[in-house]
């Protein structure tokens, strides 16, 4: 229940009642049972001035003088049911989902962003057109001698709003392309890509300015990033490594989200390391480690993700002692790297970029090479491109051994040739 507060402050909505309710059965018309609805009926119809207390189920919104103006509850409303509550409590009513879309439309900034946004939202309403407005009349007659009956105001906004989604797909469509096209660029120039994932609000942009020394917004909120940022950093071994900050996951992500920011999670499928950031301070954490594990597996990455994931644990700044030993010996016993840090003093964060770094090498082979001393093209092509563990210059050649990732090594050998 403090998710779904959290989820309605922000879009800073002030929340005035917060409650549990338990359901015998879920009614089809209003999802609650009469009593529910009644007895919150009269509490949003009167002063709604009362103290924010943590039960949790149902939520509203006071502004002018405490009229409470929206109601929000944390669970799928079929249109039917939002309607009928929105008719019984005479204010806007939204469920998890349709919250959901608001911060999201509220934060995103770039072209992408705001495509996607706008592709989940009418895909979320065009399922919510019930007829509220029966005194409308028929829009437009039919042709021919036996005219028909035409078409109603619904019928036409589903028709608009079904011409706009396929717009909006073309589009997305041409922005996949253009990230294709983006990530090939990469390829030729082959620097190791690190995705940061992690629930919402786990630290990941913080851990992201820390690692990059960037100034991207971090802030102590749900959902504060969702444009995807790349910037560059080096690891120790003097390789330059691209992280990718993502939007943060959340348990019941609304599946039309997850259609529509499918290119931007793209990245994560094509990252070489997988740094899964997680909130050690948190209650539930082991839960949310839980909820974005499913979310990879869907994105098809299954149990292969293990072989290029990184567990960081943060926020370790707010626990205590004893809580952080017990962590450390928990994580002793993990067959996945995982690092402790805290991505706001920078507490370990020496120690991922090295964990990164033999990450990364550590799917390299290690080859040996005899290059002539007038092969220079080659010799520095070696070095921008891998790692030289040994060099030995001797009279009759320069004798090295390099660590190249699968693609170098083959292209090495096609310039040989």
């Amino acid at each position: 229940m403090g998710e779904a507060v959290g989820l309605a402050k922000a879009i800073n909505l002030t929340v005035v009642h917060s409650e549990i309710v338990t359901l015998g059965r879920r009614r089809p018309a209003t999802l609650f049972g009469s009593g529910v609805v009644k007895r919150l009926s009269s509490l949003i119809g009167a002063n709604g001035e009362g103290e924010e207390n943590g039960q949790g189920g149902a939520q509203g919104k006071a502004i002018n003088g405490g009229k409470i103006t929206v109601v929000i509850v944390d669970a799928p409303l079929t249109p039917v049911q939002q309607r009928n509550l929105e008719r019984d409590w005479q204010c806007k009513v939204i469920d998890r989902t349709g919250l959901i879309l608001e911060i999201f439309g509220e934060r995103a900034r770039t072209r992408e962003g705001r495509l996607q946004v706008e592709l989940a939202a009418l895909t979320y309403q065009r399922g919510r057109l019930v007829r509220s407005w029966t005194h409308l009349e028929r829009q437009r007659g039919g042709a021919g001698f036996m005219g028909g009956p035409g078409e109603t105001q619904i019928e036409t906004d589903r028709r608009l709003i079904g011409k706009r989604i396929t717009r909006l797909k073309r589009e997305l469509k041409d922005v996949k392309r253009t990230r294709q096209l983006h990530r090939q660029a990469r390829r030729r120039v082959p620097y190791p890509v690190v995705a940061l994932v992690g629930y919402t609000n786990a630290g990941k942009s913080t851990l992201f300015n820390r690692l990059t020394k960037s100034k991207v917004k971090a802030e102590d909120q749900l959902f504060a990033t969702l444009d995807p940022t790349m910037r560059g950093f080096e690891t120790p071994s003097g390789r330059t490594v691209i992280l990718s900050d993502t939007v943060g996951f959340i348990s019941q992500l609304p599946h039309e989200l997850v259609n529509a920011f499918h290119a931007t999670l793209e990245e994560v499928v094509e990252a070489d390391v997988i740094v899964h950031v997680r909130d050690a301070a948190h209650a539930d954490t082991e839960a949310q480690k839980a909820d974005v594990l499913a979310v990879l597996r869907d994105m098809g990455l299954g149990d292969d993700v293990g072989e290029t994931l990184i567990e960081v644990l943060n926020k370790i700044d707010l626990m205590t002692a004893a809580e952080r030993q017990a962590l450390a010996n928990r994580t002793a016993r993990s067959n996945i790297p995982t690092v402790m840090v805290s991505a706001i003093k920078g507490d370990g964060c020496q120690q991922l970029i090295a964990t990164i770094d033999e990450r990364i090498t550590a799917r390299f082979k290690l080859i040996e090479v005899s290059l002539t001393h007038d092969d220079g093209a080659s010799l520095a092509w070696l070095y921008d491109h891998g790692e030289v563990v040994e060099r030995q210059d001797k009279a009759d050649a320069i004798h090295l051994k390099v660590r190249l990732d699968a693609a170098n090594a083959a292209r090495f050998q096609r310039r040989r040739h």
